[in-house]
């Protein structure tokens, strides 16, 4: 018998779809991670989405972040049980208030480290202005504040 050449068909012309937040990154990953284990074969660029990374990418920096000690046990039993839930814990319910804390914390250093490898798209804490180029008049309060002026005296009517 011969081989078949087999190449991966792989989406390289740019338009890569980073996840939005952390959160939406580790329900991805366990949901992935579960057809896994059900026998589904996953391959790049075979998806609806053009992902930046593999499930096993997302699995190697947490396993780097548990051996470095930024991630406990703690966190990631946290974090497998609600990501199997597909839902965080709910910071207000008196029996998942700890949980909540733990989860806060680890996405919080799982954010970095997704952010810096181009797996997570920054947040942007500003309002984008470039909507508002219009008379200084029409600006939204929220585009004029600055933090040497923060009181406006004239107003229109």
């Amino acid at each position: 018998m011969s081989k078949k050449n087999y190449y991966p068909v792989v989406n390289t012309l740019g338009d890569i779809d980073k996840f939005p937040s952390v959160e939406d990154t580790w329900f991805w990953f366990i949901t992935a991670n579960q057809a896994l284990l059900d026998g589904a074969r996953i391959g790049a660029g075979a998806g609806k989405y053009n992902r930046p990374c593999l499930p096993s990418d997302i699995l190697t920096i947490v396993d780097r972040l548990r051996r470095n000690r930024r991630l406990l046990r703690d966190h990631i039993m946290v974090m497998r049980h609600y990501g199997r839930r597909q839902h965080a814990p709910d910071r207000y319910h008196p029996k998942e208030m700890r949980a909540a804390s733990i989860w806060q914390e680890a996405m919080e250093v799982l954010e970095e480290v997704l952010i810096a490898k181009g797996i997570v798209a920054k947040a942007n804490d500003w309002p984008d202005l470039k909507a508002y180029e219009v008379e200084a008049d029409e600006y939204p309060v929220f585009a004029m504040t600055s933090a040497n002026d923060t009181v406006f005296t004239e107003f229109q009517q």
